[in-house]
């Protein structure tokens, strides 16, 4: 995979269009479609893509392994709250109190 396939299917998994993706990275709606055809980004350009998407520009490049499990990352928000880590959502950090909402949600459900 080149780095056009790896971004559109790493978008795809977050629930972006290409289109989106360049967007939410500061760039032209239609940058990402240029390397398609083997035009390849620079690293600034690169490293923007892969903070929208939550990966590594490692990644966009082609290290397999990780790219091929991003669908089966899974947190389990009681571990990362305890654990003190930042949860975010579309990049943006969730303020504790937020976090702490969502857990009440998920708890309430399980008496449901």
């Amino acid at each position: 995979m080149n780095v056009y396939d790896n971004i559109k299917k790493i978008s795809k998994l977050r629930g972006y269009s290409l289109q989106t993706t360049a967007e939410k990275a500061g760039l032209s709606k239609n940058v990402i479609y240029t390397y398609k055809k083997g035009k390849n980004p620079s690293l600034e350009t690169l490293n923007k893509i892969a903070k929208v998407l939550g990966v590594t520009s490692d990644q966009l490049l082609g290290e397999k392994k990780k790219i091929n499990n991003l669908s089966d990352d899974k947190i389990d928000i009681t571990d990362a709250i305890h654990e003190g880590k930042i949860l975010a959502y579309e990049g943006k950090e969730i303020p504790q109190e937020e976090v702490e909402m969502i857990r009440r949600i998920i708890e309430g459900r399980k008496h449901i």
